[in-house]
């Protein structure tokens, strides 16, 4: 049998690698075990911290080359698990805290720039459709392995830290949503999940210089292959 403790965590791990990165980065969120079902009535407090270098791309309507960032990331966030209609769900906020030093060449000109403070908030429902009814602790300890079938929606909300007299912001300044629809497989150690969902974006219209800034959606494909080495690990 897959570990208690690991199953029991799995959404706030989900939740974690899913809302860590909503300050100023945006790439492809890794969200193993996303719809792992849990007992119902399970509070979580998470508590996390990324470090991240490189270089940086921004939208080819900006005037920026050569970028490079260091980003430090801080995430504090709580998670419930729930019974909706009779299956397992979980609902988890998460807040995150950015400091960055960033440099580049603007229009030409090489430049240097610090930003700290609040990114937009994350809220996160997921509920399994198939596959993992709401459960009680020892309800959930005699389960059976199979497949889930899960859906789940991400919230963007901007009131991160935005100052439209600057080109580069811990905040969005937009709202974001991100359906998702996910399938995992159990095999005793092995575990097979794939995850499909889309990025949908309101308009900032208070963009840089009193413009209006749009962005397409952006799909989101996922799979992943997971083992189980030994209880507890």
């Amino acid at each position: 049998m897959i570990p208690r403790f690991t199953r029991m965590l799995a959404p706030a791990l989900a939740l974690v690698l899913a809302l860590i990165a909503s300050g100023i980065a945006r790439a492809q969120e890794l969200e193993p075990r996303a719809y792992s079902p849990s007992p119902v009535g399970f509070n979580i407090l998470l508590v996390a911290g990324t470090y991240n270098t490189g270089d940086l791309t921004f939208d080819p309507s900006m005037p920026v080359e050569d970028a490079s960032a260091s980003i430090k990331a801080g995430v504090v966030g709580y998670l419930r698990t729930l019974g909706i209609a009779g299956r397992s769900a979980n609902l988890g906020v998460a807040l995150p805290y950015v400091r960055g030093n960033l440099e580049g060449k603007y229009l030409g000109e090489q430049l240097e720039l610090y930003r700290s403070g609040l990114g937009d908030p994350r809220v996160r429902l997921a509920i399994n459709l198939r596959g993992a009814p709401a459960m009680t602790p020892k309800e959930f300890m005699a389960r059976k392995l199979g497949t889930i079938i899960g859906a789940s929606l991400v919230v963007s909300v901007p009131t991160g830290q935005y100052d439209s007299t600057k080109l580069i912001n811990i905040g969005n300044n937009r709202w974001a949503f991100k359906p998702e629809v996910g399938i995992s497989r159990e095999f005793g150690r092995w575990t097979l999940e794939g995850c499909a969902g889309v990025w949908l974006f309101t308009d900032n219209n208070n963009f840089y210089g009193g413009k209006t800034r749009t962005q397409d959606p952006i799909t989101s494909l996922q799979t992943h292959v997971i083992y189980t080495f030994k209880p507890r690990m």
